[in-house]
């Protein structure tokens, strides 16, 4: 009886690929600690790091600079990249399961320009809201995500009655295009200190932010990735569409509000910490969501290792390929993620093509 729940338990695929995409964030994390200009060995990292957080030693001497660049500069930058990859890719998958379309993404309706903007008048006019302080980037990200979000749907039930996909995602287009239009003019008005930093942020980045960064995202990524893992029955329920959602018992307002709000507090929380990383939240979801199919017990939580691992992949290509600068870490994911959906998509074409 042993031997056949064992034998059943190495044949699940589900479980063979939480055990690669754990391996795999493991290895891209190693990886980003150990490459660099300065190369620290690996038995150091780990010293560093079990020292730091538990305060095992297992050397007996560690050079100041190999641990201020571990602790402080690659550690916290990795940390970041996997938070902002794994929101990313996270709430993309929400969207496409709740929208029943591929191509939904946070850029593709909007929810991330809107987080842009929040962010940008932030950083333009320097707020700091009263009893908010290092939070008022993030929340107004958020709040500007989720009232872009708002307008989105306000748009689609003014124009039609039915919430169609296909009229979400133009109103989405039709807002993304108003608010970089807003964005743009701000810069433009702005002083030349102002528009570096906001034109630097906007490129995307997890380079130079440290701990304090981190610890912005973190609570925002638990709270929406537990909204969303809690609500995956709903996402399962609403890919046979609303109605039949209905009918088999599913508070489809109610859910489709709750998952929203998630899905915008990810994106939100990563647009203010990274600026804009596009093509993650696009990609990544509809990869998982072709080797685990469409169940979200599954898609959420592997869309999140592997959004994180990615982001990982592409900031270490981003600081090393002509290194010692570095290329904004959208530019790569744009590169990268850009031809393989397009393959993805012709692949899926031309597979519905053959079953005709």
């Amino acid at each position: 009886m042993r031997n056949s729940f064992i034998r059943k338990f190495l044949s699940n695929k589900i479980v063979w690929l939480y055990i690669l995409s754990g391996g795999l964030l493991l290895s891209i994390s190693l990886l980003g600690l150990f490459y660099s200009s300065v190369t620290v060995p690996v038995p150091t990292i780990i010293h560093i790091i079990l020292e730091k957080m538990f305060h095992i030693g297992l050397l007996e001497e560690v050079a100041k600079n190999e641990e201020m660049i571990i602790w402080n500069i690659r550690l916290p930058r990795i940390l970041l990249a996997f938070c902002v990859g794994a929101s990313l890719a996270l709430a993309g998958a929400a969207f496409q399961g709740l929208l029943r379309n591929p191509l939904a993404d946070p850029y593709t309706i909007g929810v991330s320009s809107g987080a842009s903007l929040g962010a940008v008048l932030i950083l333009f006019f320097n707020i700091s809201i009263v009893g908010l302080g290092s939070f008022t980037l993030p929340i107004v990200s958020i709040i500007g995500g989720f009232i872009t979000l708002l307008i989105v749907f306000g748009l689609v039930r003014l124009s039609s009655r039915s919430l169609a996909i296909e009229t979400i995602i133009l109103a989405g287009i039709i807002v993304s295009s108003f608010i970089s239009a807003v964005v743009s003019l701000l810069i433009s008005l702005g002083n030349r200190d102002a528009m570096t930093q906001i034109i630097y942020w906007l490129y995307g980045s997890v380079g130079m932010r440290g701990w304090n960064y981190v610890e912005l995202i973190f609570p925002f990524m638990i709270i929406g990735a537990c909204i969303l893992f809690y609500h995956h029955r709903e996402l399962n329920a609403m890919a046979l569409g609303e109605e039949a959602a209905d009918q088999i018992g599913v508070d489809v307002k109610k859910g489709k509000t709750l998952i929203l709000i998630g899905a915008s507090l990810l994106t939100g929380a990563s647009v203010a910490v990274s600026g804009s990383i596009g093509f993650v939240g696009l990609v990544i979801p509809h990869l998982v969501r072709l080797i685990t199919g469409p169940n979200h017990c599954y898609v959420l939580p592997l869309s999140m290792l592997t959004g994180g691992s990615f982001l990982i992949l592409t900031d270490l290509i981003a600081r090393t390929i002509i290194a010692p600068q570095e290329l904004p870490i959208g530019v790569i994911t744009a590169l990268i993620g850009a031809p393989v959906f397009a393959l993805l998509l012709i692949r899926e074409r031309l597979g519905k093509g053959n079953s005709r």
